[in-house]
């Protein structure tokens, strides 16, 4: 762990600013984070790809959630020694938003760290007056002043029902995407019953105190409606962001709505993004205190407050979530301000002033939104690049959404009660697509009880209108070039769109894509071998396209490598298998297959029938076609003969078979998805070497005694034996830490037969690999726990002290925190001696300072 200066402080060393505390103070401090990150998924598989660039890692969101996400959930603050003496979870104590599709994903692949953070809005509404933490986001990130009205109401809806889902309550905040505002959007919130929003103080016009009316001069500006204006205190121009952060304002809308607004403290704010400043948890502290007002009477409540990116805490600034628990218990110890949330104070302290915004401007743009339609000059910073392609983008994508729009009203006329009504409703189907659940949505909104092939038109429908949401998503635009992964992706929404428009409207969007292709080709890439949009389009999304013979390919050629269950589900589809046979001569395998499809977003099916002849390694090919009634004998003679065909070995036969029952397209391992490509090229490697891996370690136990007389006489051992050392016991370390009964005394072997023959050790496999199994045998700790089953207990510790003996670091990070939630979690009053000595045992080899540790505030765990 990185050593920081965010470490417990002795308490005489902060008296002299104890000396500053007030008591009660009537100064708070609140930290934002603006959790986020744009969504992945393939737009036709509903999953998120394997990203090379996020290596080691799956993708982007499992990198930054181990990262970023999952420690703020049980972040740590040690002492000098570097042992943990608390572990905190932020979300609990600052002011947060997850945007809505990132949630989503943590639900499915990050689970603990999912509960982590509503447990944390549950802990805040506790702890600030009935008030959480969380605050709601437009659902996929949208800049909402370039949003049509309509497109603009569907997102705060759709965030609404997401928070809403997730966090049992309803949403008093909302943010908005790059703090993108128009008083025509912050309207629509308060339609929607939002109290309140976060903007840069830059995104102030001017403000003014509220006048205090009597009872008597609020029904004299009733009967006048000019009189009120000349009484009014004036306005005061806020030019240069001067604005003063520390109080909420309230924004007057129409027909009498408002809405308040906290403008956050810009200077302290870049200071954590760009400044270095969570390199000190103390100096952090210092910065968030330091922006309360000394020129403000004693008494007058206020608030400094700072936003950023969520991902400043972990992701963009290493163990950055650790300064943020360092600074706000350091302010917490010296009693310097109490922390708070926004729902608290604007429930306090209503606003005593107000404002107005100035239209169509961001946090992340100076030149208002014009980072989202043009070549404003914001970008990445790469030399000599242009962003012109962000206008034509922007245009293309209006066409389809615009020439669309009446098309679905068309279709959907006879099926649904309203189009956009169902649209804003369709939400609740995305967070559960449970038949259950849509039958219900349609008994809301369709004009009948629909047939099966009306409910797909209808689901079609409604999937073409949110991918028209998610393909607007503002990171395709933020970055310098049209072709990286975030444009690629809003472009895929865009192809699967025209792929649904195909199939709704027949002609009627006959001409759709070469209009949309029209406009891209004036999209210029930065990249030469690129060229433009169009050739995008091309390249990454029509290859990528499918259908439902796509999905059965898949299933078939994986088939060759995985045993599928008669009924299972793959990706977001549903495969029924009627029947399967795997034959086999030689080296050559045969699968014959038959099997139904159904994708659980559109209830589309399919029946397909199958053939996959695999002749080793990568050389494989397969074949699909659609099932009918009227090919069910010709497909029963052709298994029969396939069949006896691969009985006698006679493969240029089986292939002239398959080649005469299918015709058509064959596929190969490359018409994978990504992740099943890369699993089943992984598989046939693996094998591959294994067999090296085996041949090498015995070279090298055969030699061992040579290469260790070699090391003792300071010679140097020759390339060939040094490389067989090196391969052969880093493999056998790691497969001792992988082992099911693991074995101390041979890793301690292993490392002095390292030690002694120069080995260098891969310890970012090996520390992954030791990260790995201690997580493996604390998750079997908990199993254990209730029973207090001494021998688990005992192996346990036994490991931990073992992994501690090896020369790398080791990201025990989640067995802390098992170790902390069974602490947590239990009654140690119940626990027997010999359990509590080996718990307390384990949390020393843990690298907790269990002696010193805080569980509660105030309370030692021993």
């Amino acid at each position: 762990m990185t050593k920081l200066k965010a470490r417990i402080q002795n308490p005489a060393s902060s008296a002299e600013l104890k000396d500053q505390a007030v008591s009660p103070p009537p100064h708070y401090i609140c930290v934002h984070g603006h959790f986020y990150q744009p969504p992945r998924e393939n737009p036709w598989l509903e999953t998120v790809e394997v990203q090379d660039s996020a290596a080691p890692y799956h993708d982007w969101n499992e990198r930054i959630t181990s990262e970023c996400y999952a420690p703020n959930g049980a972040s740590r603050i040690t002492n000098q020694e570097r042992e943990i003496v608390r572990i905190l979870n932020n979300y609990a104590r600052m002011s947060f938003n997850f945007g809505p599709t990132l949630l989503s994903w943590l639900a499915d692949f990050a689970p603990r760290t999912y509960r982590m953070i509503q447990d944390a809005d549950r802990a805040s509404a506790e702890h600030y007056s009935g008030h959480g933490s969380a605050l709601a986001q437009v659902y996929n990130h949208i800049i909402m002043p370039l949003a049509s009205e309509r497109d603009a109401r569907t997102q705060i809806r759709w965030g609404i029902a997401d928070f809403e889902h997730r966090f049992g309550r309803k949403p008093e905040g909302m943010w908005l995407a790059e703090t993108a505002v128009s008083s025509s959007v912050l309207d629509l919130m308060a339609q929607e019953g939002i109290k309140y929003t976060i903007l840069a103080p830059h995104q102030c016009a001017r403000v003014r105190k509220i006048q205090t009316e009597t009872p008597k001069a609020a029904a004299s500006k009733a009967e006048s409606a000019t009189s009120p204006k000349a009484s009014e205190p004036a306005w005061t121009e806020t030019p240069n962001a001067i604005v003063d952060p520390t109080h909420p304002y309230r924004i007057r809308l129409n027909e009498g709505r408002s809405i308040a607004v906290f403008f956050y403290d810009g200077p302290g704010s870049r200071a954590i993004a760009f400044e270095g400043l969570l390199n000190s948890g103390e100096d952090f502290g210092r910065r968030l205190v330091g922006g309360l007002r000394a020129d403000k009477a004693p008494n007058e409540p206020q608030l400094a407050h700072v936003a950023t990116d969520g991902e400043s805490y972990g992701h963009h600034h290493k163990h950055g979530e650790m300064a943020l628990s360092y600074a706000l218990h350091w302010i917490e110890e010296n009693k310097l301000a109490t922390l708070t949330n926004y729902g608290e104070f604007l429930a306090k302290f209503p606003p005593q002033w107000e404002a107005e915004v100035v239209d169509n401007t961001s946090w992340s743009c100076a030149h208002g939104v014009e980072r989202w339609r043009s070549n404003c000059g914001c970008n990445g910073g790469r030399q000599g690049w242009n962003q012109q392609w962000r206008g034509p983008l922007r245009e293309a994508l209006d066409l389809l959404r615009d020439k669309t729009a009446p098309l679905a009203e068309a279709v959907a006329q006879p099926l649904l009660k309203d189009l956009w009504a169902a649209r804003d409703a369709y939400i609740q189907v995305v967070l559960d697509r449970s038949t259950v659940n849509i039958d219900w949505f349609f008994s809301e909104h369709a004009t009948h009880e629909l047939t099966p092939a009306e409910r797909v038109t209808a689901l079609e429908l409604l999937e073409l209108e949110r991918h028209t949401q998610l393909m607007y998503t503002s990171c395709g635009w933020f970055f310098d070039e049209i072709s990286g992964i975030e444009t690629v992706q809003i472009i895929a929404y865009a192809g699967r769109v025209i792929q649904l428009a195909n199939q709704l409207f027949g002609a009627a969007a006959a001409e759709l894509e070469a209009e949309f292709l029209a406009i891209l080709t004036r999209a210029k890439s930065n990249v030469a071998e690129i060229g433009d949009a169009a050739e995008i389009y091309i390249r990454f999304v029509i290859g990528s396209r499918l259908d439902l013979e796509h999905v059965g390919a898949h299933y078939a050629i994986s088939s060759m490598f995985r045993n599928y269950p008669d009924a299972g589900e793959l990706f977001c589809f549903d495969v029924h298998r009627h029947n399967y046979d795997l034959l086999t001569s030689g080296r050559g395998r045969v699968a014959l297959g038959r099997a139904a499809l159904r994708s659980r977003i559109t209830e589309e099916t399919e029946e397909i029938c199958f053939a996959v002849l695999h002749l080793g390694d990568q050389n494989l090919s397969a074949a699909v076609k659609r099932y009918t009634p009227e090919i069910e004998e010709a497909w029963a003679t052709f298994v029969e003969e396939a069949s006896t065909t691969i009985q006698r070995a006679n493969l240029p036969e089986l292939v002239r078979l398959i080649d005469g029952f299918f015709g058509g397209t064959l596929y190969s391992l490359t018409s994978l998805f990504a992740d099943e490509q890369h699993r089943i090229l992984k598989s046939i490697l693996d094998q591959t070497l294994s067999e090296v891996e085996s041949s090498l370690t015995r070279i090298y136990e055969e030699h061992a005694t040579l290469l260790h007389f070699l090391a003792e006489s300071n010679v140097a051992a020759p390339p060939a034996l040094a490389l067989t050392a090196g391969f052969a016991i880093n493999a056998g370390l790691r497969r001792a830490l992988e082992a099911e009964s693991y074995d101390a005394a041979e890793v301690a072997r292993l490392l002095r037969s390292a030690e002694l023959d120069g080995v260098t050790l891969d310890s970012q496999l090996l520390g992954f690999t030791a990260d790995k199994r201690m997580k493996r045998t604390m998750i079997r700790l908990e199993g254990a726990a209730e029973q207090q089953t001494a021998a688990v207990l005992n192996e346990t510790v036994a490991i931990a002290e073992s992994l501690r003996t090896l020369p790398m670091d080791i990201n025990l990070w989640q067995a802390q925190n098992i170790w902390n939630d069974l602490l947590r979690r239990s009654d140690s009053n119940y626990w027997t001696r010999e359990w509590r000595d080996g718990f307390r045992k384990l949390g020393l080899a843990l690298n907790i300072a269990v002696d010193n540790l805080v569980v509660e505030e105030g309370v030692r765990a021993f």
